[in-house]
């Protein structure tokens, strides 16, 4: 396992992770430790990226509801020229859409809370 970016911010994180659980097992001094603080940070900072790949698509998800949203809140410029029938069937369009897109970010939401899997690949 190696990292792409050495001095990555989630590098820093794995690293100073990696010590603190290698502290917490044994100690400052780290007697009788046999592993290679890198090769733990290696595992952290692999769930790190995973975790930050899910958060930048959800963040993703978020910009592009928004900028939809954005657009089908506003009238059309022609809004004036519309008869009733046909106001109603543009609204009808646009809240179908806006529905569309709340139940996809609501389906994307519920997976993304789903539990992960362990590095493994079992839990």
């Amino acid at each position: 396992m190696s990292f792409s970016n050495e001095n990555s911010p989630l590098r820093e994180l794995a690293n100073s992770t990696a010590e603190a659980v290698l502290r917490a097992i044994y100690g400052d001094d780290f007697a009788g430790c046999t592993i290679r603080l890198e090769t733990i940070a290696a595992i952290i900072h692999d769930a790190l990226e995973a975790q930050t790949a899910v958060d930048r698509g959800l963040l993703d998800l978020y910009e592009k509801t928004n900028e939809a949203l954005l657009v089908l809140t506003n009238p059309p410029a022609n809004v004036r020229d519309l008869a009733p029938p046909e106001l109603q069937s543009l609204l009808g369009d646009r809240l179908d859409t806006i529905r569309t897109l709340a139940e996809k970010v609501a389906t994307v939401t519920a997976k993304a809370k789903e539990s992960p899997e362990s590095p493994e690949g079992g839990e």
